[in-house]
């Protein structure tokens, strides 16, 4: 079939919602979840596969389909979302290949490491390609989630981010930054987590219950994060607002930057992702 003919065909069927996850770990879960609570498809059009079927069960209450068999779970499905391990995925695709049909399904690629070109290899470079890099706030509909495609349809990927945008929020971006986007969007749960640890015991130390400073510092942290979502600003221009002239923000600002905080951060970041372009 002419590329031509195999994408307008597919287009057409991308408005059925149709999904098919295939892994029913945490995260494939996460994902069932949070499409079916924020009203983007109907239970009964997402089906999920693991092998111990009886963890799904909670899903399958819910009306998702659960199988075990990955071959019968694609058929039908116009986006299928692999949700598995990365040594998973070659098998994975060698056992679905043989019912999966490029002009009507494509293929979305959560496995981390795994690039559009390996994707392609493994299946013909027939199929629409996506990836896409969550975080695990996705379990609560939060998540920072990373795009890439080799795919020019624009209706194509405004149903992949209209997807990925029910479970946070979601951007396109090259695939060659995918390895920065780990760094940055998910082992920065992991450095937010360590500051906001690090409020806590500053707050004990300051006078507060453990409890009421966990509190306070997870609710300002979101605040602060809402903020720049929100009005857009710099962080700077946010900081300026609590910081008088000889008073107690700036002079705790200095003395951690006297301490190394920015450049200790940044330098982790960097660290980490000299530590994955190294493992590659």
């Amino acid at each position: 079939m002419p590329e031509k003919q195999r994408r307008s065909n597919f287009i057409n069927l991308h408005y059925m919602k149709k999904i098919c996850i295939i892994g029913g770990g945490n995260l494939g879960q996460a994902i069932a979840e949070g499409l079916i609570s924020s009203n983007f498809i109907e239970a009964n059009d997402i089906t999920i596969t693991r092998r111990n079927i009886e963890a799904l069960e909670i899903l399958k209450t819910k009306g998702v389909q659960v199988l075990s068999d990955n071959a019968a779970a694609v058929q039908g499905a116009a986006w299928i979302i692999l949700a598995v391990k990365p040594f998973q995925v070659a098998a994975i695709l060698k056992e679905i290949g043989p019912v999966l049909d490029p002009a009507q399904q494509a293929l979305i690629s959560v496995v981390t490491g795994v690039s559009l070109e390996d994707l392609a290899v493994m299946t013909g470079n027939e199929f629409t390609l996506f990836r896409a890099m969550p975080n695990t706030a996705i379990a609560i509909k939060e998540s920072i989630t990373c795009l890439s495609t080799h795919s020019d349809s624009k209706p194509h990927k405004d149903f992949v981010q209209q997807l990925f945008d029910q479970l946070g929020k979601s951007i396109f971006i090259e695939e060659q930054l995918m390895d920065a986007a780990t760094v940055l969007g998910a082992c920065g749960t992991a450095y937010a987590m360590r500051y906001i640890r690090a409020n806590i015991q500053g707050g004990i130390e300051i006078g507060f219950d453990a409890q009421t400073a966990a509190l306070i510092a997870a609710q300002t942290v979101k605040g602060a994060a809402e903020l720049l979502l929100t009005r857009h600003t710099h962080p700077e221009q946010e900081i300026d607002k609590v910081t008088t002239p000889k008073g107690c923000t700036i002079a705790g600002l200095n003395e951690m930057e006297h301490q190394g905080f920015s450049s200790s951060l940044i330098k982790g970041i960097a660290t980490s992702y000299n530590k994955i372009k190294k493992d590659m």
